[in-house]
């Protein structure tokens, strides 16, 4: 295993000193800081070293300024190019009146434009709400409208989507926002590289100020977001590329979006930035695309979700790519199974990494030099030493050794609380602050973790969080929609697919899936959010307390989805 030290890695001598603010005074209202005594001892074991991203970024570019940064089709940005492409931004959204503190939704794909606007935001000591590709006007109105946000950036259009046209509706319904900013064709909105203020305000230097904005996968209707300070969240980036073995010679494919946690600072992008290495970006992760790109660039590390691997390993076989260079491809954002875990390892060799984590902080890897039964059975270790975890009944009681319980954790980089959430709160984290992931885990003797299920009502689409609430208070406003319900139904190739089930207004014919796609499309549902499978049923099924029994729903819509009829072997008949 490669460690790499401090000073390789950022160009400095040695940490910057700490800086903390009063007890109890934070950056930004609504957020829940560390107590005090967690926070000195985090400072104390070297997790958190007082580096701010604008800092980092600086230092990194010091120490290599032409090695290269970013690759993106045929550009290729050295650091020197990547920090001054980030301060013409930065004195671009300055001069439109962003200041520190300010939020900003960041809604562009895997492009060198998202990194620019990233640090400009940072060297401003404003703050990123990282919105990901899919995400529509539900998403986007509702993450504006909860984060104050006064811009929100977006390219001009991506994938056929013409995200202009997005941008004004948004524009109509989110009161605080006051500039929307196109890197690309504007349109009727202002370009990213337009002219911008002549001077810039120092640099924020508080490593302890929140440094960005995380969007939730969202449990119970729309997503939270999940602040991360500099301290922690540099950390995040240093202890993942040091446990995994990034060095100035690491090239990361980022095949993910890079707004997502997984991508960006697991250890991502960043990760490889704060290595040395380089990043290249792409937004087709289909696996002829991906592995001419590994096989051009020479790509080492990348990070996928288990449809896309078993998708990349079936096409080892046919595919003549040179893809000898990967030295490291982790798989996360949902279980992957032991016998596809298997496949993957047929296909690439030894290069798999089971990645279990969350972008509310806690992550868990299996180890590069892991064996082979750990890597195909376990989704990893936990990765600080200060990472408390534990296992608990529905009463907060500790479960034996090795049996399936609860997930409960704390540690330097996981939160305290989302933002602007307190009722949420109250609920998701114990009186002592350990965070309630909603996760079903049991542990191995050797502390690596495997995830058994989830308590949370979340369905996990191939990586993509849908939370079912969202889902059904969108959709009980069509017409003829009386009431819905929700769950999951099992899927090789997606782990899990959406099944909606409707009872229509009497006298109505209850919406087809393709009339309900639609319009849940026209109300601004994210793609991967719209049903897979529309089913109509005269009633929900209750409970004994007269809940919607979702668990009969559950098993119903198993049955269907197995070419089971309604009337005979129905589990809710």
């Amino acid at each position: 295993m490669i460690f790499i030290s401090y000073s390789m890695a950022s160009g400095m001598d040695k940490p910057l000193p700490s800086r903390t603010r009063p007890k109890g005074d934070h950056v930004l209202d609504g957020c829940t800081p560390w107590p005090e005594e967690f926070a000195a001892r985090y400072r104390e074991a070297g997790y958190w070293r007082g580096e701010t991203f604008d800092q980092l970024l600086r230092a990194w570019t010091r120490a290599h300024p032409h090695r290269t940064a970013l690759v993106h089709g045929e550009r290729r940005l050295d650091r020197a190019e990547l920090e001054r492409s980030a301060d013409r931004v930065a004195r671009r959204l300055a001069g439109l009146g962003v200041r520190a503190g300010d939020r900003v939704v960041l809604h562009l794909p895997n492009v060198p434009e998202f990194f620019s606007t990233f640090f400009a935001l940072q060297r401003l000591g404003a703050i990123p709400v990282l919105a990901l590709p899919l995400h529509r006007r539900s998403e986007i109105v509702h993450l504006c409208r909860l984060s104050q946000a006064v811009a929100y950036v977006v390219p001009d259009v991506h994938q056929d989507f013409d995200h202009r046209e997005l941008a004004a509706e948004v524009l109509k319904e989110s009161p605080e926002l006051r500039h929307v900013v196109v890197a690309g064709d504007p349109g009727a909105h202002l370009p990213l590289d337009g002219p911008g203020a002549d001077d810039l305000p120092p640099a924020p230097e508080d490593a302890s100020e929140v440094a960005l904005l995380l969007v939730s996968g969202g449990t119970t209707g729309l997503p939270k977001l999940i602040p991360r300070t500099h301290d922690d969240y540099a950390y995040n980036v240093r202890a993942g590329a040091e446990l995994c073995g990034f060095g100035p010679d690491t090239v990361y494919l980022a095949a993910l979006p890079v707004a997502h946690n997984f991508a960006l600072g697991c250890p991502g992008v960043l990760g490889a930035l704060y290595a040395g290495g380089s990043a290249v970006l792409t937004d087709e992760p289909d696996p002829d695309a991906a592995f001419a790109l590994v096989e051009r660039e020479r790509v080492t590390a990348t990070a996928l979700v288990p449809p896309t691997v078993r998708m990349w390993a079936a096409a080892t076989e046919w595919g003549e790519a040179d893809l000898s260079s990967l030295r490291l491809l982790q798989v996360g954002g949902a279980r992957l199974l032991p016998e596809h875990a298997a496949q993957a390892r047929a296909a690439f060799g030894p290069v798999l990494q089971q990645v279990f984590g969350m972008a509310e902080g806690l992550l868990n890897y299996t180890e590069p030099d892991a064996p082979e039964d750990v890597v195909l059975h376990t989704q990893g270790r936990p990765l600080s030493a200060d990472d408390e975890i534990r296992i608990v009944d529905e009463d907060d009681r500790d479960v034996p050794p090795g049996t399936t319980g609860r997930l409960l954790t704390r540690g330097p980089y996981t939160l305290r609380g989302y933002y602007r959430a307190d009722e949420h709160n109250a609920t998701a984290f114990t009186a002592d602050g350990h965070y309630r992931t909603g996760d079903l885990v049991r542990r191995t003797p050797t502390g690596h973790l495997v995830v058994e299920g989830r308590v949370k009502e979340q369905i996990n689409r191939g990586g993509d969080k849908v939370a079912a609430a969202e889902v059904e208070e969108q959709l009980v406003h069509h017409p003829a929609v009386l009431d819905t319900a929700v769950v999951p139904v099992p899927d090789d190739l997606l782990g899990e697919r959406t099944c909606a089930f409707v009872v229509p207004v009497p006298g109505a014919t209850a919406p087809d899936r393709n009339e309900a796609a639609a319009f849940l499309r026209e109300r601004g549902l994210a793609p991967f959010k719209i049903p897979d499978r529309v089913e109509s049923l005269d009633a929900l099924p209750v409970t004994a307390v007269g809940k919607t029994d979702k668990k009969a729903l559950t098993a119903l819509a198993r049955h269907l989805a197995a070419g089971g009829s309604r009337t005979e072997g129905n589990p809710c008949s």
